[in-house]
C-alpha cells in the first residue's frame, strides 16, 4: 500500500461506532480497514453476504468532524482488486467538500471555572487519561444535545458524573445494535431494535460534595479489615437506600405517561457515583433493593445449596423504615427493568481507547478485577489482571446488567440485549443468565514511563 496504512479493528469501532449504521452486520462483514496518515480518510473493505463478493469505501472527516462515506464501490471479485481500489483512491483524494458545519467540542471550557470538576480537569489535562480524554471527543462529535447545556454540566462538578453516565450508555445502546430517536427532552433516550422501541431514563447516585478522583487506600491489614466491615455495614441499609432514593425520583416524575412513550419498555439505567471507586462494590445492594430478598449459601457434600431470606424494609439512620422488594411497590409495574454496569467509568473509557491504539506511548494500563466463576458449586468469584493493550477485545456492554421486573406491565425481550447479564426473580431466587466473562468489579493501575 502506497497511500494508506492498515488500521486494528479497535480504532476502526472507535471511528465507526456512530458512523456505521447498526444493521449493516446483517448485511456484510467488515474485513480489512485502513486509513491515510493524517487519518483524515478512512477505507473499509467488506465481504457481501448476499452474493459473497466485495465492496469498498472511503470515509472522509466532514466539518463536524464525523465520517462520512465519499467514495464506495460494489461487486468486486477479488479481495486483491478491492485493495488495489482503496490505495488508489486513497491517493487520488486530496480535498473532500462537505456541508459547513461545527463541531461538539466536549474540551472547550466554556463551565464557570470555579465550578470544574475536577474528574474533568484530570480527564483534559493528565496523560494517564489521554486514551479516555481522545475517545470521548471522538463520541462527542455524534452526540446531539438536546437539552444545550450538555457540555456546560460535562464540565461541571454538579453535572460531569450524571453526563458521563449518560454519554456512556450512548456507546453501550449503539454497540448492541440500537438506532437512537432524539427528537424528544424526555426521557433521555428512546432507542430502537427492527420493530421495537424502549424509552430509557438515566439517573445516578451523586453526593455533590464529591469530586475526588482517588483517595488513600488501606496500608495494612488492620486497615483493609476496617474498611471491608464498613462496607459491610452500608450494604445493610445505607446503599440500598441510597438506589431506592434515586430510583423513587424517577418513578415520580411517571415517564409511562408521556405520549412517545405509552405502550413501551421502560427501563431506569441507574450508576454509583456517590464515593471514588463505590461502583466497585455496592452493586449487590441493588439486587437486595429491587428484589427484597437476601441470600444465605452452604457447601453440603459439595452442593450448593441457597436458602432465600425476604428482607422487609431498611432502615435509615433516624429509625425510619422504608419497605424492601422495589418491583412491588405502587407504579413500579410500569418500569421493564433497572440497567447497571460495574464497568461505567473514566477507566472503561480509557481501556477502550488504549486497546484502539490511542493515548500516550509513556502510559501502560494494568486492568485487574473479579470475574463470574462459571464451576459448578462456586462460591467465589475468578480473580482476572492483564496488561490493556491492542489485543485486548472488551466491548462497551461488557459488565452492563439488565434486572427484570418481574411485576412488569411490559417485559424487557432479553433478546434484545444480547451480551447484558440478565437477573430474574423465579421462586424467591434471582436468577442470572450471563455471558461467557462477566466482571463483577475491576479498576486500572495507571503507570506511566519516566522521561529519560
Amino acid at each position: 500500500m502506497k497511500n494508506c496504512k492498515k488500521i486494528i479493528p479497535n480504532l476502526w469501532n472507535i471511528y465507526m461506532l456512530f458512523t456505521r449504521d447498526p444493521y449493516v452486520v446483517y448485511m456484510s462483514k467488515e474485513l480489512e480497514y485502513y486509513a491515510s496518515s493524517s487519518m483524515n480518510l478512512l477505507g473499509l473493505i467488506s465481504l457481501d453476504l448476499t452474493d459473497n463478493d466485495y465492496s469498498v469505501a472511503i470515509m472522509s472527516r466532514d466539518e463536524s468532524k464525523q465520517y462520512r462515506a465519499v467514495e464506495f464501490a460494489v461487486s468486486i471479485e477479488t479481495i486483491q482488486e478491492a485493495r488495489k481500489w482503496i490505495d488508489k483512491n486513497m491517493g487520488d483524494i486530496e480535498v473532500v467538500i462537505h456541508d459547513k458545519s461545527t463541531f461538539f467540542n466536549l474540551f472547550n471550557v466554556v463551565a464557570n471555572k470555579k465550578q470544574l470538576s475536577n474528574k474533568f480537569e484530570i480527564l483534559k489535562n493528565h496523560i494517564s487519561q489521554l486514551a479516555a480524554k481522545e475517545v470521548i471527543r471522538e463520541i462527542g462529535y455524534h452526540y446531539k444535545d438536546i437539552d444545550g447545556n450538555f457540555i456546560d454540566q460535562f464540565q461541571s462538578k454538579n453535572g460531569f458524573d450524571a453526563r458521563f453516565w449518560e454519554l456512556f450508555l450512548y456507546c453501550v445502546f449503539r454497540e448492541e445494535g440500537f438506532r437512537f430517536n432524539r427528537n424528544s427532552f424526555s426521557p433521555d433516550y428512546m432507542i430502537e431494535k427492527f420493530d421495537e422501541r424502549i424509552a430509557v431514563e438515566a439517573v445516578i447516585i451523586s453526593d455533590k460534595s464529591n469530586d475526588n478522583v482517588s483517595e488513600l487506600l488501606p496500608k495494612n491489614d488492620k486497615e483493609w479489615e476496617a474498611r471491608m466491615e464498613k462496607i459491610k455495614k452500608k450494604l445493610e441499609n445505607e446503599m440500598p437506600l441510597k438506589f431506592g432514593s434515586a430510583l423513587f425520583s424517577k418513578l415520580q416524575k411517571k415517564y409511562w405517561e408521556l405520549d412517545h412513550v405509552k405502550d413501551l419498555p421502560f427501563i431506569i439505567a441507574i450508576a454509583d457515583f456517590h464515593k471514588f471507586m463505590s461502583m466497585t462494590w455496592s452493586q449487590s445492594a441493588i439486587i437486595d433493593f429491587l428484589y427484597g430478598y437476601r441470600y444465605d449459601h452452604k457447601l453440603i457434600d459439595n452442593n450448593l445449596k441457597i436458602k432465600p431470606i425476604k428482607i422487609d424494609a431498611f432502615t435509615k439512620s433516624n429509625g425510619v423504615k422504608i419497605p424492601a422488594g422495589f418491583f412491588n411497590q405502587k407504579d413500579v409495574e410500569n418500569i421493564s427493568a433497572i440497567l447497571c454496569s460495574t464497568t461505567g467509568t473514566i477507566g472503561k473509557f480509557n481501556r477502550m481507547g488504549k486497546q484502539a491504539g490511542l493515548g500516550s506511548e509513556k502510559s501502560t494500563i494494568i486492568r485487574q478485577g473479579t470475574c463470574h466463576n462459571f464451576e459448578l458449586n462456586a462460591v467465589e468469584p475468578n480473580s482476572f489482571k492483564y496488561i490493556v493493550s491492542e489485543n485486548s477485545n472488551e466491548k462497551w456492554t461488557e459488565g452492563a446488567i439488565l434486572y427484570h421486573n418481574p411485576n412488569a406491565k411490559i417485559p424487557i425481550n432479553p433478546n434484545l440485549f444480547p451480551s447484558f447479564a440478565h437477573y430474574f426473580l423465579e421462586n424467591k431466587i434471582v436468577k442470572s443468565v450471563l455471558p461467557n466473562f462477566f466482571p463483577y468489579a475491576s479498576t486500572n493501575l495507571n503507570m506511566l514511563a519516566k522521561d529519560k
